[in-house]
């Protein structure tokens, strides 16, 4: 047995220098792909398509596996096995075609097509009559068309060797992993980041991840997770790095200094800012991110614009004309939506009054309050992570009480809850609870604050999509302040 693997069409079209230099790529890639399953693996170059040759049959799990792994290579638009058989006449050749095909030529136009090596004493054409007659006699509703068919019917022989496609799938198509040159993604592990990867990995582009930490040790748990899926299905052949940015503190600066309105489209600027100095250290040319336009705030064009004139590289959006559920599709089709579905979205909580249109006077101007030591510090602490090593030591997650209820917090006397939110917010929207009122301590001044906390109480921190609060209880409890906790109203 053998796998037939035909080049994603665009291939085939490019000079010849190009596609060479292509398939000899993806020959490169299959062979680091499949040699987890198959050690010394052999690709064998046959011009129009590429061949997977087996010296020993593999068992029912590798098979699954080696199977699963090809149609997940970038560049392989068709995967066909193709059994070998000693030929024997051109009766026992239709015997085998006719399990294989009667079915698939019902109600089809078709044509058989033999490719003949080697000395025979019949033609291609006699054989390909023959089994064509057959066929057309066996397959329901068919007919032949030699000019145009649906269907074509292809055999090989060479020699005394008999060669047929038993079964046939669809490649995950694009160019060779590679082949496009390298990029550096920005994740934060929604639905949207982790498909505009996938699309740019498919499309050639050896892809690098960033991720800026906003949600504590879980938020970058779940990230890694994501990180390790792509790599692992569809870019093993290759090294990818995955690098980790604290901006925790980027954040508690920006809602201490910057007008609301701005603050969503300045924290954008700012991860551009950073990725553009990480991507300089590793020689990388270009950003990717997975705005959509108009999708959420800071991706209206303005504030795209706006965040674009930060980046000194050009910033790749394959995802700017996509719908919100074609991007959720993509995320299910490729693994990543069992991730997504449970994080919750952390840059839309730092902005609850968003601009859509403000000027870039208004953003500079915002930007001048900025203390942009912090986002040095945050730069010079990235880590980095081999995509291969991401969850052999994953960030220990702290466990934080919740309580999410009136009810049950009527029922504790030792709590004080904390309402961390914005001044403003807290005017606008004032916290109602069954005795006492709130202790008043902003999220960007808590961990100053939380320090000089008396220590015989336990604390619930209150915000109003449980984010932030989570967020820094989790970042209290790795500093071993675990009288911290979530205070949720769900009613």
């Amino acid at each position: 047995m053998r796998y037939r693997l035909k080049l994603f069409p665009e291939i085939t079209i490019k000079s010849r220098p190009v596609r060479q230099a292509m398939v000899r790529s993806l020959r490169t890639n299959i062979r680091n792909s499949l040699s987890r399953f198959i050690p010394g693996v052999r690709v064998a170059d046959c011009w129009d398509a590429l061949e997977v040759r087996l010296d020993d049959p593999l068992d029912a799990s590798t098979r699954a596996e080696v199977e699963a792994s090809l149609s997940r290579i970038p560049g392989i638009h068709q995967i066909l096995v193709v059994d070998a058989h000693a030929f024997t006449g051109f009766e026992d050749t239709a015997a085998l075609m006719i399990p294989l095909w009667r079915d698939a030529l019902a109600g089809q136009r078709f044509r058989v097509s033999a490719k003949r090596r080697g000395r025979h004493d019949f033609t291609s054409e006699e054989l390909e009559r023959y089994l064509g007659r057959v066929l057309l006699e066996t397959a329901d509703g068919a007919s032949v068309d030699l000019s145009h068919p649906q269907v074509t019917v292809r055999i090989e022989l060479k020699d005394e060797q008999l060669l047929l496609v038993t079964r046939r799938w669809s490649g995950l198509g694009g160019y060779p992993l590679g082949t496009q040159g390298e990029a550096l993604a920005l994740i934060s592990g929604g639905y949207d980041s982790p498909v505009a990867a996938w699309r740019l990995l498919r499309r050639g582009l050896k892809t690098h991840f960033v991720f800026f930490n906003l949600g504590g040790p879980a938020h970058e748990s779940a990230v890694r997770e994501i990180v390790h899926h792509l790599w692992r299905y569809y870019a093993v052949s290759h090294r990818l790095n995955f690098l980790s940015v604290p901006f925790e503190g980027v954040v508690n600066e920006i809602q201490r200094r910057i007008p609301d309105g701005v603050a969503g489209v300045v924290l954008k600027r700012m991860m551009l800012r950073a990725a553009n100095r990480v991507a300089a250290r590793a020689r990388i040319p270009a950003l990717v991110t997975g705005d959509a336009l108009a999708q959420v705030s800071s991706q209206s064009l303005t504030n795209l614009r706006l965040i674009d004139a930060v980046s000194e590289r050009p910033v790749l959006r394959p995802l700017i004309a996509s719908d919100k559920q074609t991007i959720i599709d993509d995320a299910r089709q490729i693994g990543t939506a069992a991730y997504s579905e449970h994080l919750p979205e952390y840059c839309g909580a730092v902005s609850k009054r968003p601009n859509v249109h403000p000027s870039a006077r208004q953003v500079e101007l915002a930007e001048r309050e900025f203390d942009f030591t912090i986002l040095d510090a945050a730069v010079e602490a990235a880590m980095l992570t081999h995509a291969s090593r991401l969850l052999d030591a994953p960030p220990r997650v702290a466990e934080v009480m919740e309580v999410d209820s009136p009810q049950a917090l009527a029922e504790a006397d030792d709590i004080t809850v904390v309402d961390i939110r914005h001044p403003d917010e807290r005017e606008a929207a004032p916290l109602t609870l069954p005795h006492g009122k709130p202790l008043e301590i902003p999220f960007f001044e808590l961990a100053e604050r939380a320090e000089t906390l008396p220590r015989d109480r336990r604390y619930l921190l209150y915000c109003a999509q449980g984010v932030m609060s989570r967020m820094q209880a989790q970042h209290l409890a790795d500093k071993g302040l675990t009288q911290f906790g979530v205070y949720r109203d769900k009613r």
